[in-house]
């Protein structure tokens, strides 16, 4: 909306100082004409920002329009300011949301809290891009105009038409009664019920999604927690899944645990390495996770998995000995030139 803009514009512009169109158009995410039409509208309505000309030039605000939060100190602000540094915002589509937001929160601490808890907050660093092996963690991502329809049906309490690609099937709408959003390894879920039965989805596989004005058939209370764990495991502890027993190199155990639907047991060997019992939905699932590890890792069982490996590999190694003798025999042919 206009207004949490020009709000965000008067902010951005208290806590910088002078601030040129363009930046101001890349934090707002609007168009450098928008910003210079919410300037006017805010210089008409008596707000006094005002444009300093020249090669360090820009719109600068003057003093005032505050109002100080007294009640929130600067452990409470710490804490927002923390939260507001996580990237799990980004699966709910609320990252626009949370900056504008932290901004407000940073205006209307009061003087004595400000600097300091803003300061404080840059030496916590939460849920990085990328772990020290430098492998980036992929946040999956939901289009806006699908992310707002479901969280507008979850919040409003309204059935939900999602139109859902679940693995191997095509993609089909469906009606649910929707519960609550869930963020796990930066994965978003959606719970609901479909005719009384409980459902998870997968938001990155929710192609479009509709409110439907219509009451959604839900508990007033939720323990979303709760829900959780209780189809957690109900999740491990049935379905058609295959379960595997696989050695891994402990350097790649998070690429399995990326790939994986879930892990029941884990363990040391004598050597170092990890033994995991890993679910993956089928054996095809989990002929590709293990293979992306290489010689990193080791199907113990079932049986079937490792004969599927094995048959892969070797079909590998034929492959490149073939090269390898057709490369040497053109080079055979080919005429020997002396002078």
């Amino acid at each position: 909306m206009r207004a949490d803009r020009l709000v965000s514009l008067v902010l951005l512009l208290r806590q910088r100082g002078r601030l040129t169109a363009d930046t101001l158009a890349r934090e707002l995410e609007v168009s450098t004409r928008t910003v210079l039409r919410d300037i006017e509208a805010l210089s008409a309505a008596g707000v006094p920002v005002y444009a300093e000309r020249g090669r360090h030039g820009g719109f600068v605000l003057s003093p005032g329009f505050r109002t100080e939060l007294t009640g929130l100190n600067h452990d409470e602000a710490l804490a927002l300011l923390t939260a507001g540094s996580t990237r799990g915002e980004q699966v709910f589509g609320l990252g626009s949301a949370l900056a504008s937001a932290m901004r407000k929160v940073v205006d209307a601490l009061p003087e004595s809290h400000r600097a300091t808890a803003s300061d404080a907050a840059q030496r916590f660093l939460v849920d990085p891009e990328t772990d020290l092996l430098s492998r980036r963690l992929v946040t999956e991502q939901v289009p806006d105009t699908t992310m707002i329809e479901v969280r507008r049906a979850v919040l409003a309490g309204h059935k939900l038409r999602i139109h859902y690609a679940a693995t191997g099937r095509t993609p089909q709408w469906r009606t649910v009664d929707p519960i609550g959003l869930v963020t796990v390894r930066d994965q978003g879920y959606l719970l609901a019920t479909r005719s009384g039965s409980d459902r998870t989805y997968r938001l990155s596989r929710v192609l479009a999604a509709e409110e439907v004005p219509e009451a959604a058939q839900r508990p007033g209370h939720v323990d979303l927690d709760r829900i959780w764990r209780e189809r957690s495991a109900r999740f491990l502890s049935g379905g058609d899944y295959m379960t595997v027993l696989v050695r891994v190199n402990p350097a790649r155990r998070e690429d399995l645990l990326d790939t994986a639907l879930a892990v029941r047991a884990e363990e040391s060997d004598a050597d170092g390495w990890l033994r995991l019992e890993a679910t993956f939905q089928d054996c095809r699932h989990a002929e590709w996770a293990l293979w992306q590890l290489s010689a990193d890792a080791e199907a113990l069982s079932p049986q079937s998995l490792r004969t599927s490996l094995r048959s892969r590999a070797a079909a590998i190694v034929t492959r490149y000995e073939d090269a390898s003798r057709e490369r040497e025999a053109n080079s055979a042919d080919q005429p020997v030139i002396s002078e």
